[in-house]
């Protein structure tokens, strides 16, 4: 049988790994991202802005908490769960963060460690997007070791109240709900703080150079008042919010892909329109080697996330492979991005282009979930056995 050509989008025929179920999702999602993301995105950068109503469109489709069983979620494999990371990043990182924190950082918690009144209540509406959420745990002074957060719940009486400042959050000022961990005379807990409570409030994080299409911000929690419903029952310690930054480090290492495929296929389009010394400079060996590399690498970090999506499906995943997953995908991804720009030329550093965008946000990427510090301790602890965190 004669083998298909060769399509420089999907080099290695990745294509053949999926089944016709999320070929489907996938393309739904990336005609999503071409209809509703792309036209606008780069205005969305420049502004600062995400728009929230994209919140209910990315709900009608069944995207936030699709990995997620019941209460409105679509139940999804977490392949397919990547792939729409993927078709989302692609557009924009800004775009793949809601729907991570919403679904993965926010809706996971109350499904996993929340009782049946706590879901009833608030995932069936996250789902839908008519709620929007955020996650409370890092710190001005409390990130990579969110272990010595000074955010502190007290019991009074049958209540809680809650005292702390969280930073970095994304969807932060338009979030109708936090899921904020805070430290207690019982250890680490975890809080459903909606966010019209009396001493809650957000101020947006602005000047930012990177993840621009995305709400990022403060919450203060000043005697926050919440009744003793509030506190997720079936976690204490950090086993709770690790276990979220799990969930959505997952996506974020299929996501990664979705920029660096779009910085290659721009740099590839690019490199055969632009002429220099009367042809193509797609024509000249540097640019070829730039392109090739580009190549190697979106399809081996691809290959890397369907293989550890099959491994989560198979409940045959250990975290330390999502960190493997972040560490690599993520950096190589930021590699292409820089390669890119550089195709590019002085037009790569516009807006008209999406490389400058996707490169300053993978910036974010590279640090958030994690930075690629902790998971290369994280995967050093795994293979030597000794932690060097202390």
């Amino acid at each position: 049988m004669k083998p298909p050509a060769v399509d420089p989008r999907d080099f290695l025929h990745l294509d053949a790994l999926l089944n016709d179920e999320e070929k489907l999702l996938r393309d739904t999602v990336r005609q999503f991202v071409a209809d509703r993301i792309l036209p606008d995105v780069a205005d969305w950068f420049e502004a600062g802005t995400l728009p929230k109503e994209l919140a209910k469109e990315m709900g009608a489709l069944g995207l936030l908490g699709m990995h997620l069983e019941g209460y409105g979620c679509a139940g999804t494999s977490a392949v397919q769960y990547g792939l729409a990371c993927t078709e989302l990043e692609a557009g924009d990182a800004g775009a793949r963060s809601f729907a991570s924190v919403q679904g993965s950082l926010s809706m996971f918690p109350i499904w996993a460690f929340g009782d049946e009144e706590q879901k009833q209540e608030w995932l069936p509406q996250m789902a839908a997007g008519e709620k929007i959420g955020c996650f409370g745990l890092t710190e001005p002074d409390s990130g990579s070791d969110p272990s010595s957060m000074r955010t502190n719940a007290r019991r009074d009486g049958d209540d809680w109240v809650l005292n702390g400042t969280k930073m970095w959050i994304t969807n932060g000022g338009i979030a109708d709900v936090a899921v904020v961990w805070a430290q207690s005379d019982d250890g680490i807990r975890g809080f459903i703080v909606p966010t019209d409570s009396a001493g809650f409030s957000t101020s947006n994080i602005h000047r930012k150079l990177s993840l621009r299409a995305s709400i990022t911000s403060e919450l203060v929690l000043d005697d926050v008042r919440l009744p003793g419903s509030a506190v997720l029952p079936e976690v204490t310690g950090m086993r709770g919010p690790l276990s979220c930054l799990n969930e959505a480090r997952f996506g974020i290492l299929v996501g990664a892909m979705g920029s660096a495929r779009a910085c290659y296929e721009a740099a590839l389009d690019y490199s055969k329109e632009r002429i220099q010394f009367g042809k193509p400079i797609a024509g000249f060996q540097l640019t070829q080697r730039k392109l090739v590399d580009m190549l190697v690498a979106v399809n081996r970090g691809m290959l890397l996330a369907l293989h550890i999506g099959r491994m989560k499906d198979a409940g045959t995943l250990d975290p330390t492979h999502i960190s493997f997953g972040k560490l690599d995908n993520v950096r190589v991804a930021l590699d292409v991005a820089r390669s890119a720009r550089s195709v590019l030329g002085a037009n790569g550093i516009t807006l008209e282009y999406p490389v400058m965008r996707h490169m300053n946000n993978l910036e974010s990427v590279f640090t958030y979930e994690g930075t690629n510090e902790i998971h290369t301790l994280i995967l050093g602890q795994a293979i030597t056995g000794e932690n060097a965190f202390t």
